[in-house]
């Protein structure tokens, strides 16, 4: 499979709010984040997701949002501050070998961004090392990009990494799989 990365400037499509008529972020969310928690939004982009979980995680909860690319993680800055959301949100800049990411966290999303990395065994085991020992992994790949095989190659890997594999939550246009660390 090739891997890329969204160009930042398709942020802002990602973003846009007839998003929601397909990808309801709080409907989406909502079963896995609750007040209070620290989770991480992996690959997060211009943030479609993150104020979403920022809103769900309340005023004690925070949202580490990981990405490669600093145009989406200066718009993300941007949108949270509008929004009213940026002291519950830590901007954290990846680089393609390590997630960046500090823990422990309760609940990762990662939503249409595991195809674009090139070493996904290694993405998974950190997310794995950063999550506590009850936290679980919301993994949503597209179904234009990733095939029925790919996904479950991916959810291989997880199992590989640690992680126990639950129900496939609905999840427009997607595949999904919540991953759970049970160690």
């Amino acid at each position: 499979m090739q891997h890329h990365t969204c160009p930042w400037w398709l942020g802002y499509a990602l973003a846009n709010p007839f998003r929601r008529i397909m990808h309801e972020p709080e409907k989406i969310l909502a079963p896995f984040v609750r007040d209070g928690m620290t989770v991480l939004d992996l690959g997060s982009g211009m943030g479609f997701f993150s104020l979403a979980m920022a809103g769900l995680v309340g005023a004690q909860g925070k949202v580490i949002c990981v990405d490669l690319q600093q145009e989406m993680l200066d718009a993300l800055r941007k949108r949270a501050e509008r929004a009213g959301l940026s002291e519950r949100i830590i901007l954290q800049r990846a680089t393609r070998d390590d997630i960046h990411a500090t823990g422990p966290a309760d609940f990762a999303l990662a939503f249409w961004m595991a195809h674009e990395v090139a070493d996904v065994q290694k993405l998974l085991d950190q997310i794995f090392s950063t999550l506590k020992p009850s936290g679980s992994v919301l993994l949503v790949e597209p179904r234009i990009h990733v095939t029925e095989r790919e996904f479950q190659r991916i959810v291989a890997l997880a199992r590989d990494a640690g992680f126990t594999v639950g129900e496939a939550p609905p999840v427009s246009i997607s595949r999904s799989a919540i991953l759970r660390k049970t160690t």
